[in-house]
């Protein structure tokens, strides 16, 4: 990484519940580190996550630049 060089962060906030959704999104939730709602993570801006959040974006709420 180079000097003074941040990497970019996503803050990805679960604003609504997993109930009556398959496993494989209550999965991917956890996976991100959300298991409540309002419960808030930052995360790192990599393609994986991208793709992880895009399967639950109906969950829940992205701020880019977190």
């Amino acid at each position: 990484m180079a000097k003074g060089k941040k990497k970019s962060t996503l803050k990805v906030t679960q604003t609504r519940s997993p109930i009556g959704r398959p496993k494989d999104q209550r999965a991917t939730l956890i996976g991100l580190g959300l298991n409540k709602i309002n419960r808030t993570r930052e995360l790192e801006d990599t393609p994986a996550v991208r793709g992880m959040i895009e399967k639950v974006s109906h969950l829940v709420r992205i701020d880019e630049g977190g």
